[in-house]
């Protein structure tokens, strides 16, 4: 399959920079390189969106933690539809209405320029872990897929990544995304039917183990993914990004919704090629390559292939997403510069970063993913949402309002990378397995304490 992979992966990569220097010529603004002009329709959203948000953890990282607890696997996926459908339903409209062009934008908008300083700092910071768990992702497949590893060819590619998402900005993202999710969901849908309908194998074992809760997913762990993993989709800088592209408040409503359901499909596949492949493989025939990396072994060369392309397509797809919104939301609101030019250097920087973290060897991709996200939900969610609910109505308190993002953050840092502070503190076990989300309760109390204290109306 080398050959094979390597043909294909370059005619894949000649494309995608096509799509960038045709792009190029189209960009003649800020706006038209960050927001890809603000005037994309449904279906461009509804794509770049599922694009978006389909990556490592939602391939890779969802099978081997499928393959690890069984079926409730499957709510990381299903509470993103859930926030992508609640952000439909309370958000969407009133987020285009104000016509930012990121969130930490949104927030300078709403509570002032002390908040969008803030929210980029922790974005930025964050969010390099975000990118280098994509890019670690990246490298187990192209390793799987050459049969050794081969950092030339890895680092052409991430290289590649960050070139075209330099040249065409957001305009090439969202083009690329259409073909690249085109890409992934044929890969997925092609597995799901050829392990089922071809191959067979143990499948009574899977249906009669599809629970939602079990011994090693208990309540305490359904409520920690629905607040913080829910909680990204509902509100967070990628996500929100496709809004802020939208061409209108109708669009963005309309996108975020069919793309909460056509999310939650998705997951259902994908919970079912995990499934599969717990009932049907063994740890030892597994070994260290990881559930839907190992399934690549023993599929025919078309499907592999197909599936290989799928996997690469969800993390490109992801990884330059996350890479243009960090880049634009440091030069936009921590520059305070409209700069195209200095938005393509945040690119290079920014991939540069999560590239040499991979290259130190944190290539755990769920670590690195729910890391950031626990350090970017307490802190910004709930101020946040309160902030734009509370927008046209209510005056904020702002220095209370901070202070609800600085806790959140402090509590969700304190979780994720020092988790032994809490443990020599003398704290008991259940406040230590529920920090993050102790830091999400107290975020939101200050928040809503912001608008009332202030009791003030516009």
């Amino acid at each position: 399959m080398n050959n094979f992979f390597l043909v294909a992966l370059i005619i894949y990569l000649i494309t995608v920079i096509l799509i960038g220097v045709f792009d190029f010529k189209k960009i003649k603004s800020f706006t038209d390189f960050s927001v890809a002009g603000k005037n994309q329709n449904a279906f461009a959203v509804v794509m770049t969106l599922l694009a978006t948000v389909v990556g490592a953890s939602t391939t890779i990282g969802i099978t081997d933690t499928v393959y690890k607890i069984g079926f409730p696997g499957i709510w990381w996926l299903a509470f993103g539809a859930l926030g992508l459908i609640l952000q439909s339903v309370f958000l969407s409209e009133k987020v285009r209405r104000i016509n930012a062009d990121t969130l930490p934008d949104l927030a300078g908008k709403i509570v002032g320029r002390p908040a969008e300083m803030l929210i980029s700092l922790i974005i930025v910071i964050s969010w390099v872990g975000v990118i280098a768990g994509q890019l670690a992702a990246m490298k187990s497949i192209i390793t799987l897929a050459l049969g050794r590893d081969n950092k030339a060819v890895f680092l052409t590619v991430v290289v590649i990544v960050i070139l075209y998402t330099a040249i065409g900005g957001q305009m090439s993202v969202v083009r690329t995304d259409r073909l690249q999710l085109i890409i992934i969901i044929t890969g997925v849908a092609a597995i799901l039917f050829y392990l089922y309908f071809v191959k067979g194998g143990n499948t009574l074992d899977v249906i009669n183990n599809i629970e939602l809760l079990n011994a090693d997913y208990k309540t305490t762990d359904l409520f920690n993914q629905l607040f913080v993993i829910g909680g990204v989709y509902f509100l967070g800088p990628d996500i929100m990004s496709r809004n802020f592209i939208s061409k209108d408040e109708a669009t963005a409503k309309k996108s975020a919704k069919v793309a909460g359901i056509l999310l939650f499909g998705f997951s259902l596949m994908i919970t079912f090629v995990g499934m599969w492949i717990r009932f049907n493989v063994t740890a030892e025939e597994m070994g260290e390559n990881g559930a839907l990396l190992y399934a690549l072994t023993f599929l025919p060369k078309p499907v592999a292939l197909l599936l290989l392309f799928g996997l690469l397509s969800a993390i490109l797809s992801s990884t330059d997403t996350c890479i243009i919104n960090a880049s634009s939301i440091f030069v936009k609101d921590i520059l305070k510069k409209d700069s195209v030019v200095s938005v393509r250097v945040a690119v290079m920087v920014f991939g540069g970063m999560a590239l040499a973290l991979v290259l130190l060897g944190r290539s755990d991709i769920m670590s690195l993913l729910s890391g950031a996200y626990s350090i970017y939900t307490p802190g910004v969610i709930f101020p946040l949402m309160i902030a734009i609910l509370a927008y046209g109505k209510r005056k904020i308190n702002v220095r209370l309002w901070l202070l609800s993002v600085i806790t959140g953050g402090i509590f969700g840092i304190t979780g994720a990378y020092f988790p032994n502070v809490i443990l020599i503190s003398g704290a008991p076990d259940i406040v230590v397995k529920n920090f993050t989300i102790i830091g999400m309760i107290l975020s939101l109390i200050i928040a809503f304490m912001s608008v009332k204290i202030s009791n003030k109306r516009y």
